[in-house]
């Protein structure tokens, strides 16, 4: 939806509302595109390395891989 400026100032409450529940919403200024309303999302926290530290387990035998496993790759199965 495009809505113009002074209409926007008096309905930004409901256009919020629409915005975050996923319309479109362009104010426009002299009937040109020049703002997008959209919802706020926060930027994710920085990632720890290691958090997942002894959580994980893997296999004894994670790295030998069954002949037959091999043999289906390489025939294209």
């Amino acid at each position: 939806m495009q809505i113009n400026m002074y209409e926007a100032k008096t309905k930004l409450s409901q256009l919020a509302e629409r915005a975050w529940a996923g319309e479109k919403v362009i104010i426009a200024k002299n009937g040109k595109p020049y703002l997008e309303l959209r919802p706020y999302i926060a930027p994710q926290g920085q990632r720890k390395p290691g958090r997942l530290a002894g959580k994980i387990q893997m296999s004894a035998d994670f790295d030998e891989t069954p002949g037959e496993v091999i043999e289906a790759f390489e025939e294209g199965a």
